[in-house]
């Protein structure tokens, strides 16, 4: 009994509560903080996974893309800058539903980034227009994804055909500079 009787009697001198009082802040303690936890982290983000191997997709339109945007957890997460699709699946907290920038997810994001932008309207890979400032501001954001994150294809135009079933690519850009398809 000496043991627990010095470590009691340690306890009370040190905090000046009484060992009941001080037990029982500690084990509040530990069950506010698991509560928070659990509030940000799941229990599937405490197992690691082996990475998975990027789904190489090649050459996609942007209607396409838009598959990706996480609406579906069986598909990778995917973002393009400047035409170049980036696998971002291993960010999901990010870029997956009701992450803070899933709203990129899916779509050519090049004139947002560059204008550290929210708005739908800004979500479009056109980049005509932009300042020296902004272009620099996505090449940066270019640089990071390359670094972080794994290219699996392209953004491509639509191909449209003629009468006689050639394939062209012929494009108009609104005064928004959204691209819509010329009809033939």
């Amino acid at each position: 009994m000496g043991i627990y009787s010095t470590v009691m009697d340690a306890v009370t001198e040190v905090t000046g509560l009484s060992p009941t009082a001080f037990f029982t802040i500690i084990a509040m303690m530990v069950v506010v903080y698991k509560i928070v936890c659990g509030m940000f982290l799941g229990p599937e983000d405490f197992c690691q996974k082996p990475p998975k191997e990027p789904v190489q997709l090649g050459d996609v339109t942007e209607k396409e893309l838009r598959a990706y945007d996480g609406s579906d957890p069986r598909k990778p997460l995917l973002i393009a800058i400047k035409g170049q699709i980036y696998d971002v699946s291993s960010s999901k907290m990010f870029y997956g539903r009701g992450g803070p920038y899933s709203m990129f997810t899916g779509r050519d994001a090049s004139r947002a980034l560059a204008m550290l932008s929210f708005k739908p309207e800004d979500l479009t890979g056109n980049i005509e227009g932009l300042s020296a400032e902004e272009l620099a501001v996505l090449e940066d954001w270019e640089y990071k994804f390359m670094d972080k994150y794994p290219i699996v294809g392209r953004v491509v135009p639509v191909p449209n055909t003629t009468a006689n079933g050639d394939k062209v690519h012929l494009q108009d850009k609104d005064v928004n500079g959204l691209q819509h398809q010329q009809q033939i």
